[in-house]
């Protein structure tokens, strides 16, 4: 009784610091794991022995982990970290299919406040509360008991090492049906939920404190302009547009069954429906695209420590600028300089930090008639990117209906995906010919072209997966293969055989052509340039160097 209150005393719950580990562990593993669990299950092709078997060898472990960490003042933090983070995973991990390696981490540290937004449903806010902040609270009210240090060592060993001789027993048992599902299954163990995404953020937190002074090596330094100098010519000027999540799966120019690209069809231009990406992700594919190393050489240390196409344009005196309508250059702009147009956009097509590609239509307006040299201009589209797709083009562009006009795909069937998905892809259609459009009307007195790849492609629930961003290793053809598209005005058309671009357009084609085949397409002579990579080279009338 309290005393003068006639009333009971109130009490918390009291539990064992051990008892703490275990429940902690069990709850990760039961309620934040369920990507594991099921891929593993179908990895396994059901066989519930060996199954079970890992099962109780991963509670093995993750019982021991826990355990081993419950100390007095540090247990509660850690608990309470592992269940936010693993909540926040299983989130993603189970929602859209994500795995979240180093470069999905940094593709996440690199976005911007309205691109996370986005990300940021209803849904996920009543998951985080449910999965996150009650059990935490939880944690939080029950007091815990803590044993004398010596009595708890004993107390925490007596569980830990018995834990760690069952993991190993129930891991050699089935050694080898584990190391082939491992082998042929790259993302199954990546999923285990927090302790590896933990594990992963560490590692890119460490890389990144490794970059902070990481200097760019000078890049095509002999570059020059081949051909006559302007004056004696038309300036060139190539608009280079970097597309943002659109799928070559989605371009009825490939063959989709649906009419997506209706304004591109009707213009002169060059589309190669076989061109693969560097990576699935914008922090990795866009630096890639720009670098003279190939995918199968790139890095991203490689990408800071090197300079890039923009670079080597500028060492040629080319101009060059970038305009950014997403979430920044990565960098590739750091020395030539970028121009964000989101703050300055149209209040009709911006709202919330973003802006729809007409931005990029309303600058160019202004600008193009100045230039009066040869000139290269990046145009960073926010393009298709998700999961808000229908928030990236205007209502006359609701063409697929009915859409989904939400983040969150759990409110959406996946028709109504896929509609929300190519009315982006309409809108990216329109926004490309729109650009023609504009050079064309300059091709009295400038020799133009342009040039468009997108960065990856997007899952749209094919085998369970959304968005974007798996490891390329497993990635699906939907997020590595891309649209890419190529205009050449009058004049630069005439320095080329028709016949022969219609072959190089039946090629396999990547990323990596895009740094050698514009250096060549503005006659820039340098070193670097490799011509097996300049997909126009093979067909240049005349000299070709």
């Amino acid at each position: 009784m309290r005393e003068g209150t006639g009333r009971p005393a109130f009490r918390r719950p009291e539990i064992g610091s051990v008892t703490a580990g275990i429940l902690t562990a069990f709850y990760l593993l039961a309620l934040t794991n369920w990507s594991f669990w099921s891929k593993g299950w179908a990895y396994l092709e059901g066989r519930p022995t060996t199954f079970a078997s890992i099962a109780l060898g991963i509670s093995c472990l993750y019982v021991a982990l826990c355990v081993a960490v419950s100390v007095k003042y540090l247990m509660k933090p850690i608990f309470i970290l592992l269940i936010v983070a693993s909540a926040a995973g299983a989130w993603f991990m189970d929602r859209f299919g994500v795995v979240i390696d180093i470069e999905m981490i940094r593709n996440a540290a690199e976005t911007n406040s309205a691109e996370a937004g986005g990300l940021i449903t209803t849904g996920f806010i009543l998951h985080m509360l449910a999965f996150g902040l009650l059990p935490s609270l939880l944690l939080v009210w029950v007091k815990v008991r803590h044993r004398a240090f010596p009595a708890k060592l004993r107390g925490n060993l007596a569980v830990i090492v018995p834990a760690l001789v069952l993991a190993l027993v129930a891991g050699l048992s089935h050694a080898r049906v584990y190391a082939a599902a491992v082998r042929a299954h790259h993302d199954w163990f990546e999923t285990l939920n927090p302790f590896v995404p933990l594990v992963t953020a560490v590692q890119y937190a460490v890389g990144q404190s490794g970059e902070v002074d990481v200097v760019a090596a000078p890049l095509g330094e002999d570059a020059r302009v081949a051909d006559a100098p302007v004056g004696e010519r038309k300036p060139r000027l190539m608009i280079v547009v970097a597309g943002e999540t659109a799928r070559a799966d989605n371009f009825s120019l490939g063959g989709y069954g649906r009419d997506t690209n209706p304004e591109l069809s009707k213009k002169d231009i060059l589309y190669f429906p076989d061109t693969t990406s560097c990576g699935t992700a914008t922090a990795v594919s866009l630096p890639c695209m720009f670098s003279v190393y190939p995918r199968s050489d790139y890095s991203h240390h490689k990408a800071l420590a090197t300079e890039n196409l923009l670079d080597v344009l500028s060492h040629a005196g080319v101009h060059v600028e970038w305009w950014d309508n997403n979430t920044g250059s990565k960098e590739i702009a750091k020395r030539t300089g970028e121009r964000s147009l989101i703050a300055g956009g149209n209040p009709r097509d911006c709202k919330n930090g973003e802006c729809r590609d007409q931005v990029l239509l309303d600058n160019l307006d202004a600008w193009i008639g100045s230039v009066d040299r040869d000139t290269v201009l990046v145009l960073h589209q926010i393009g298709s990117h998700g999961p808000a797709y229908y928030e990236r083009y205007p209502e006359e562009f609701r063409t697929f209906r009915p859409e989904c006009r939400s983040a969150d795909f759990s409110n959406c069937s996946g028709e109504e995906i896929v509609n929300a998905y190519d009315n982006t892809i309409l809108y990216t259609d329109h926004i490309l010919a729109s650009v023609i459009d504009r050079l064309e009307k300059q091709e009295n007195r400038l020799d133009v072209s342009m040039l468009y790849m997108s960065d990856h492609g997007e899952s749209l629930g094919e085998l369970g997966l959304y968005l974007h961003g798996a490891p390329y290793m497993i990635a699906p053809s939907h997020q590595t293969h891309v649209p890419f598209v190529l205009w050449l005005g009058r004049d630069e058309k005439a320095a080329y055989s028709a016949e022969c671009l219609a072959g190089e357009a039946g090629k396999a084609q990547s990323h990596d052509n895009l740094f050698h085949t514009v250096l060549g397409m503005m006659r820039i002579d340098t070193k670097v340039r490799d011509p097996a990579l300049d997909l126009m080279s093979p067909c240049r009338l005349g000299a070709v160097s």
